[in-house]
């Protein structure tokens, strides 16, 4: 853990510190082992809908299981309404996590049109509402993500990073995008600088938006003044993300060989978890990531997304070996 030598605050994360975000329909634990062995060290479960966890609990439980591996582990809950809110929050202490986060700035219609995610941290007293809970009803540090409010205008994501500091959040990550942008177009760095200003060491800001390698990394530490930040999208497809950041210098492509061979252990670890049928269903999307941006033949995305078994998947990786054209 960090501390704030000004006001003896405890931080999660210590300085330098790369969290993978949590994502939905992603980051399970075989995705979170294909980035610890790229240097990984904090990571989180995929995003937890708060009425599923309330009324589908078993289907939601491994989730959120720990491996005995993982060192730190996170959980972000997404959701407005405060009865479930507060039974989820419940359920969750039964289990094992180093925060509890609320997702105000996920932008995606599905969570939208319920209310939450980016559309609830527009609404900035209900959002904090909201996250009173947490403080009340966890067990765990407390953390929030959000989004930028306004491009014009800083001051409504001032106003609920106030907010959320005022009741106890531990860690706030800012995606420097509005709602509209998802995840495409400029990241606002002057509006994140000012709200670590306005944190004030009493409270961890964390940097997030558009980190795809190291110059994308190194750009938004030095123009916000964060010294944690989180990788979401950048992570997909690409675990060697984390070595880059952490050793630069001595970053190298990625071969055909080590691919294929992550590629492997990463789709075992699929079948492991949720079986034959639905791993290799779940390993299309997986593998068609692996293969995104280096350099391999059309045909071999195609056959990626006929993976149904063992057999499919051993072709897959034999053609796919052969196939790499830069």
């Amino acid at each position: 853990m960090a501390n704030s030598a000004e006001k003896n605050i405890e931080f999660i994360y210590p300085d330098n510190a790369v969290i993978m975000a949590p994502l939905s329909g992603f980051t399970d634990i075989a995705f979170r082992r294909s980035l610890y062995r790229q240097g990984c060290e904090f990571a989180f479960c995929e995003m937890v809908d708060v009425s599923s966890l309330v009324y589908c609990k078993e289907k939601i439980h491994p989730m959120l299981i720990r491996g005995e591996d993982e060192k730190f582990l996170g959980c972000q809950l997404v959701g407005s309404d405060l009865e479930h809110t507060k039974i989820a929050l419940e359920k969750l202490n039964d289990y094992n996590f180093d925060v509890v986060d609320l997702n105000l700035g996920c932008p995606v219609p599905k969570v939208a049109k319920k209310c939450a995610g980016a559309e609830l941290g527009r609404k900035i007293d209900q959002a904090l509402e909201v996250f009173s809970l947490f403080g009340k009803y966890s067990k765990f540090p407390i953390s929030a993500k959000i989004r930028i409010l306004n491009k014009e205008d800083v001051t409504p994501t001032l106003q609920l990073v106030a907010g959320l500091i005022e009741l106890g959040a531990r860690a706030i990550t800012i995606h420097g995008r509005v709602k509209e942008a998802y995840y495409s177009g400029d990241v606002d760095f002057e509006q994140i600088r000012e709200c670590v200003k306005l944190a004030d060491n009493r409270c961890q800001i964390i940097a997030n938006g558009g980190i795809m390698n190291y110059q994308k990394y190194a750009e938004i530490r030095e123009k916000t003044s964060c010294k944690a930040v989180m990788v979401a999208r950048g992570a997909m497809g690409n675990p060697y993300i984390f070595s880059e950041l952490k050793n630069p210098q001595e970053f190298q492509e990625i071969t055909t060989e080590q691919l294929i061979a992550d590629m492997r252990q990463h789709i075992e670890e699929l079948i492991e978890l949720y079986g034959e049928e639905s791993g290799f269903k779940i390993s299309r999307k997986i593998l068609h990531d692996y293969l995104k941006g280096r350099g391999f033949r059309s045909s071999c995305r195609a056959l990626a997304s006929q993976v149904a078994n063992r057999n499919d998947f051993e072709e897959f990786l034999d053609y796919t070996s052969k196939n790499r054209v830069i």
